[in-house]
């Protein structure tokens, strides 16, 4: 039997802002990975994100990225081990406070962007955001990419570790996104980026630009929810997944 948790990061935004499109994807995603204030984010948007995210029963996880709101965390930054710990940290406890005051357990942690990235080659990186989620709570889980030195990292201390893959990314040879400074970074035909989920999921690979074949565990699909069009694309994945006889669940 197949099964699969569908993620998509949320709470990217600032200040008053319409929740309506953020609502409408929380129907069919089974994780929620929340912007902590460093690369996008505010008190008023986490708060009601993580309300949302408990009204349509989706599991919660933190999202704490590079301290860099004009790049949107995209940009990579010279950071130390030790950095990267304390970022980390400090951001899962911004959105634990949350909630605590909803009662609601934190079910993962998930870097993003630049931050993501980097720790997915680089191994001190890796450690450190792995060590940073085992200290504040040893029962998180920790979302990586399929493959990584993140993933590593988290297996290696003996956090439950997930591996994630990307619906609307290509891969390279090695295992690692295509840069998003590349024009082919991003798979724009909804279809095909549906059967390569659907491929990730059932084969246990995927085939990178260079027209290789790539193993690896697909436990988690990644959907941008800031896509043109986000709403139906996530729609059309979830419906896709399940006809193909994959369950779409979450680990909490």
């Amino acid at each position: 039997m197949f099964k699969v948790d569908i993620n998509c990061d949320l709470g990217e935004s600032f200040g008053r802002y319409a929740l309506g499109e953020q609502e409408e994807i929380l129907q069919y995603i089974t994780s929620a990975n929340i912007a902590c204030g460093f690369h996008a984010g505010d008190p008023t948007v986490m708060r009601k994100t993580v309300e949302l995210a408990i009204a349509h029963n989706v599991q919660i996880g933190a999202h704490p990225g590079l301290p860099d709101l004009n790049g949107f965390g995209r940009r990579e930054m010279n950071i130390t081990p030790q950095e990267a710990y304390d970022m980390v940290v400090y951001q899962i406890g911004a959105l634990q406070g949350f909630l605590a005051t909803k009662g609601v357990q934190m079910q993962h942690v998930k870097p993003h962007g630049a931050l993501y990235n980097m720790a997915s080659v680089n191994r001190p990186l890796a450690d450190a955001i792995a060590q940073a989620v085992k200290d504040v709570s040893p029962q998180l889980i920790l979302f990586g990419l399929a493959s990584s030195e993140l993933t590593a990292a988290g297996e290696a201390i003996g956090l439950q570790t997930v591996h994630e893959v990307f619906a609307d990314r290509t891969y390279q040879a090695d295992g690692t996104l295509t840069s998003r400074k590349q024009s082919n970074a991003l798979i724009t035909d909804e279809t095909v980026a549906i059967a390569q989920v659907v491929q990730m999921v059932k084969e246990k690979h995927v085939t990178s630009v260079q027209g290789t074949q790539v193993a690896l565990k697909a436990e988690s699909i990644c959907i941008h929810g800031d896509g043109e069009h986000a709403v139906a694309f996530a729609s059309r994945t979830r419906a896709a997944l399940e006809e193909a006889g994959i369950t779409v669940t979450a680990f909490h």
